[in-house]
């Protein structure tokens, strides 16, 4: 994508265009986030594949693998869809929860909150149709949009606010130190001495958040990147292992089958398959 931003709307007429001639899954050099009014998506993210109906919202990190059809629910679909670039806006506390597959995809509640979500798209909209937009401005309505969203979202998932921020905070440090460390075989401990708390407490924070343990949040990291190297690399089953602190292939193989049902090989095979 050579532009920073882009926004689009899908209606009934290309839902159903898409949905009879879908992509194969793919990857972005660029976020996506998609805004759903009416309708239902599929959507294949992380190597699984769920449906959600509208209002939604879905936000795709550069680099993942997945595919998005459309679908009419009672006759209709109206979908808003923006791409821009990582360095456009700042990260913000939405993307904490990109990585996994649980919030990739957010259910919405209708109403006011998410009517001004739509309105803020098509302010987005009207300056991007402008002569010279005014990229300032996008930025702007960007950042004002993900902390609605992310206001949104605490809604849907409403715990104690006081509680919810310190986790949240600490999450965040825990999901950045995952990112520089999932490649090494570093356990619980490892990560909450970095965080300087107890594995117990730090246990607590992911099964608030993600309703799942350190350990489980770290194959699941690995897993996934796994998965990337083998349908989108050439490197052998003992490299890819290696490269994930797995010393051993026989180790690497039963840990991933036990996770996704198949062994390496059997996953790149199929997603060969499925690509080509």
């Amino acid at each position: 994508m050579d532009q920073f931003f882009k926004i689009y709307q899908v209606d009934e007429a290309e839902a159903k265009k898409i949905s009879a001639s879908p992509d194969e899954p793919h990857k972005h050099d660029f976020e996506e986030m998609i805004i759903g009014i009416q309708g239902e998506m599929e959507h294949f993210i992380d190597f699984k594949t769920l449906t959600i109906d509208a209002p939604f919202v879905s936000f795709v990190t550069k680099g993942k693998v997945h595919r998005v059809i459309p679908r009419l629910k009672n006759g209709k679909c109206d979908f808003w869809v923006m791409r821009f670039k990582s360095e456009f806006i700042p990260a913000t506390t939405f993307q904490l929860y990109s990585y996994y597959h649980d919030y990739a995809n957010i259910k919405m509640q209708s109403g006011i909150c998410f009517n001004r979500i739509i309105t803020l798209c098509e302010m987005m909209s009207g300056e991007m149709q402008q002569p010279i937009p005014d990229l300032a401005v996008i930025r702007h309505l960007l950042s004002a949009l993900l902390t609605m969203i992310e206001s949104e979202r605490k809604k849907v998932t409403a715990t104690d606010k006081t509680i919810q921020n310190t986790q949240n905070v600490t999450f965040k440090n825990f999901l950045k130190i995952l990112e520089e460390n999932f490649h090494r075989p570093e356990g619980v401990e490892f990560y909450a001495e970095k965080l300087f708390m107890s594995a117990r407490n730090l246990n607590l924070i992911c099964q608030n958040i993600l309703h799942q343990t350190v350990t489980e949040t770290i194959e699941i990291r690995k897993l996934i990147e796994a998965k990337n190297l083998l349908s989108s690399t050439d490197k052998s089953v003992s490299e890819i292992g290696f490269e994930l602190g797995f010393n051993e292939r026989a180790y690497f193989t039963s840990v991933f089958k036990k996770k996704s049902g198949q062994t390496p090989t059997e996953f790149r095979e199929e997603m060969r398959k499925l690509i080509s």
